[in-house]
């Protein structure tokens, strides 16, 4: 029967056409976010590079994906693991060399990858030569950083400008005798905050874009958009009234920091540049703030903000009316001409599997795929790796260290960073070396993407399996439509009136539901099982549209096609 099934897919990709041509390709795409340091160790230093990315590419291409980010791969001191970059055009000798980049770029284009840089446009590294020359006074980098000489106590002290407090703790501003001054930073003070109000700076960064669509990406992710301007003014922050504690981040209302009306003329020009290349070069936007917010990165020339609703707003305890709220939202607040897309994992949040446990981890996957737009896959979650446990001598995070070891679990970003598990070999095969930059977790001999591979109903072959039906037409193109089929059962549909549909019935409950699917009035068929859960007892390979009492077991899923 699923020979079958594959086989009318197919003939629905013949018949429908494949073909994107006129509409932009990332509208539709299937991100895949590689952490470079934790993705393949090429050389045995217990550290991923560049050569080891080459040498996976074909997982990519056998798990569906249309287009892959890379984290920064830039010249860093590495206090922040490449977010602090010391020399915006270049690559790390920890990640290879630019041949190596080059290698890279030209081999994904050869296996019709898009590959997407890391932009990190709001602060450089305090080893970067403009912040050197900047502690120097020497011009035009005198002003490429904000700069301010303080609040005079008398008795020669002084203080910073005001209470603005940066994202990893404590005050954002940091005294150098060099300038005699204070310096802003939104993150550690090893990472000066870019002055946009400077026409210079906002062309030296314009440039940065140019140099690397001049090698040939096909975009950018950008990092930490809404804290890239601030209020010239400098005005004191009000008072959250959350915490007495000033060095706590949660001190303040971020009405001068985040999200300034500034920040969207810069990404405007950004959009410019990216106009001046062929391809529909893709940018998109890291921005954690509220929904009117983000939206308006969308007017602003983006490519599309992402969506950080399942991480921020969701939990294995939401319900399923929680869940459909949340993708209505974005659905309705996007403007016609918007991209919807959907994150579940990545770098600086705990793992999918970990927040939403292993029996909700299927659903939400099952959603991030099938929803209109574009899917995100952080590396891992594929195979529905875990956080791993890493220990305070072992922390590397900055967010973590900074907490003390008293408060270093509930902070350090580092258990969602461990290397990807491919095996069962020394380190999960992520290298040779036993001792990698953080740890392996323990459970890689049995959560790896080889033992998955060759498992019927493992992780890694179910988010195989939806990913390739992503890409019929019926996905790509047909409406959406979702019902709640009861208190815990979710309907995601994907519908078109000829070439086919999809219909995805997911119980978020813990006990067996009985659903009626007389609510699809307007499909008069048999639907055909294209996936379900083990414990799903369906007795043929296909269930009457009108069955009034199908039977989804505790978590359970199951996919139609109509045809």
């Amino acid at each position: 029967m699923k020979t079958i099934i594959l086989f009318c897919v197919m003939s629905l990709y013949a018949v429908a056409g494949h073909d994107q041509r006129g509409q932009e390709w990332w509208r539709t795409m299937s991100l895949y976010q590689i952490y470079p340091r934790s993705f393949k160790d090429s050389d045995g230093d217990g550290v991923g590079d560049l050569r080891g990315i080459i040498s996976k590419l074909d997982h990519l291409v056998e798990s569906h994906v249309d287009a892959f980010w890379v984290s920064p791969i830039y010249p860093s001191p590495m206090v922040d693991f490449g977010y602090d970059i010391s020399n915006f055009t270049d690559i790390d000798p920890v990640f290879g060399t630019m041949e190596d980049f080059e290698e890279l770029l030209d081999s994904a284009h050869n296996k019709n990858l898009k590959m997407i840089m890391d932009f990190v446009p709001n602060h450089s590294s305090n080893k970067h030569e403009w912040f050197q020359k900047s502690l120097e006074n020497i011009k035009p980098y005198d002003n490429y950083y904000v700069w301010h000489e303080g609040k005079d106590l008398g008795n020669g002290t002084r203080a910073p400008p005001n209470n603005w407090v940066s994202v990893f703790g404590g005050p954002a501003w940091t005294w150098r005798p060099e300038r005699n001054a204070y310096y802003f930073h939104q993150f550690a003070p090893e990472q000066p905050d870019l002055n946009y109000n400077n026409e210079l700076l906002v062309k030296e960064m314009q440039d940065v874009l140019r140099f690397w669509l001049n090698k040939g990406v096909d975009g950018f992710r950008v990092d930490a958009i809404p804290h890239l301007c601030e209020d010239a003014r400098l005005l004191d922050e009000p008072l959250t009234g959350h915490t007495d504690d000033p060095n706590n981040y949660d001190y303040t209302v971020k009405k001068y920091t985040q999200s300034q009306p500034h920040t969207y003329e810069i990404v405007k020009g950004w959009s410019k540049v990216l106009k001046e290349y062929k391809g529909n070069r893709a940018m998109m936007m890291e921005a954690y703030t509220d929904i009117p917010h983000t939206m308006k990165y969308f007017s602003s020339g983006a490519s599309f903000p992402f969506n950080f609703g399942m991480i921020t707003n969701l939990n294995e305890n939401s319900t399923v009316a929680e869940y459909k709220q949340l993708i209505d939202t974005w659905m309705t607040s996007m403007p016609n001409s918007g991209t919807a897309n959907w994150v579940a994992g990545n770098h600086d949040k705990s793992r999918l599997a970990t927040r939403f446990g292993p029996e909700r981890a299927r659903a939400v996957t099952l959603m991030t795929l099938l929803l209109p737009g574009v899917s995100v896959t952080y590396n891992g979650d594929e195979i529905g790796m875990v956080d791993t446990w890493v220990s305070w001598k072992d922390t590397k995070d900055p967010q973590g260290c900074n907490a003390g070891q008293d408060g270093f679990e509930t902070m350090s970003r580092d258990p969602a960073r461990s290397p990807f598990q491919w095996d069962k070999t020394t380190s999960a095969g992520f290298s040779t070396n036993p001792k990698t930059w953080i740890p392996v977790n323990a459970n890689y001999k049995t959560v790896n993407l080889e033992t998955e591979k060759a498992q019927k109903d493992s992780y890694y072959n179910f988010y195989n399996s939806i990913a390739w039906l992503r890409k019929a037409p019926f996905v790509r193109k047909g409406s959406l439509v979702m019902n709640l089929l009861n208190k815990n059962v979710l309907l995601v549909a994907r519908e078109t009136a000829e070439n086919g549909s999809v219909y995805a019935i997911v119980n978020l409950g813990a006990s067996q539901e009985s659903v009626d699917l007389s609510v699809l009035d307007n499909v008069s068929c048999r639907l055909n099982v294209y996936y379900s859960t083990v414990n799903f007892d369906l007795t043929s390979g296909s269930v009457f549209c009108r069955t009034r009492n199908l039977r989804v077991p505790p978590h359970g899923i199951v996919v139609f096609l109509k045809y």
